[in-house]
């Protein structure tokens, strides 16, 4: 390699490394070394730095992109029956996604209506939790956001209770067990009366039911139930049963 001087010619660097007598790399002159020094430096700057920066350095890398979800309040929610239908004083969350202020959660007054973020007060019972997301959805939708995701989750039942009257051991009113929320078997419930009496008629057994549609009297023959016959009788919460006297 010839470093030429400023001027142009060889330098006395140059001209120091190849005075050996045969072509060979020789000592450079006493002269020129200061200036040896700094062109040497020089001449290995673009490759010192040239060397620092590689394809897999940090350096050349893009900074990765991180993106913070909300919370959900899954992890509260309880498992619902497939198609459950919202009732007063049902415990629900609600979340907007990506809308943390618009987060909430409440239980259904006994309207079955529920105080919501910026849509105030919005009636959800009879609807499934789907139907009740889908009805948030389109009303934040209409006035308020751009593709909104609501989701609603049911954290905990309203207490739903049905009676027992008449030839049973322990008459009174009970709480829908935990697991059956939306109803239980007849046979389960005068069990968890204590049973028949000894004068019970099994067979005269009525259920009172209330429903939109008006108050229903409802007769069940809970003796062919007992031996398998006539398939199921389901009680609903706010019903009330009463297990008739025998005659004999």
């Amino acid at each position: 390699m010839i470093i030429r001087s400023v001027f142009g010619r060889p330098s006395d660097f140059s001209q120091g490394l190849f005075n050996g007598r045969d072509g060979r790399p020789g000592r450079p002159s006493r002269a020129a070394h200061p200036w040896m020094l700094i062109a040497l430096a020089f001449s290995l700057l673009p490759d010192f730095l040239l060397a620092q920066i590689t394809p897999g350095s940090a350096a050349a890398q893009p900074a990765a992109s991180t993106s913070t979800l909300p919370a959900a309040a899954s992890s509260s929610a309880v498992s619902a029956p497939a198609g459950y239908i919202l009732s007063p004083n049902d415990q629900v969350a609600v979340e907007v996604f990506g809308e943390d202020d618009l987060r909430t959660n409440g239980r259904l007054n006994p309207e079955g209506n529920l105080s919501v973020p910026l849509l105030g007060s919005i009636h959800l019972a009879g609807l499934t939790l789907t139907q009740a997301a889908s009805k948030l959805t389109e009303l934040y939708g209409r006035d308020y956001l751009v593709n909104p995701k609501v989701n609603v989750m049911l954290l905990g039942y309203a207490r739903r209770r049905f009676s027992v009257l008449g030839q049973v051991n322990r008459p009174g009113s009970y709480e829908m067990p935990d697991g059956s929320p939306g109803g239980i078997d007849i046979l389960e419930a005068i069990a968890m009366a204590g049973g028949y009496t000894r004068i019970a008629a099994p067979e005269r057994v009525t259920v009172r039911r209330h429903s939109t549609a008006g108050d229903q009297v409802l007769k069940v023959n809970a003796k062919r139930l007992t031996k398998g016959n006539g398939g199921g009788f389901r009680v609903e919460p706010g019903d009330a049963i009463t297990v008739g006297e025998s005659i004999f």
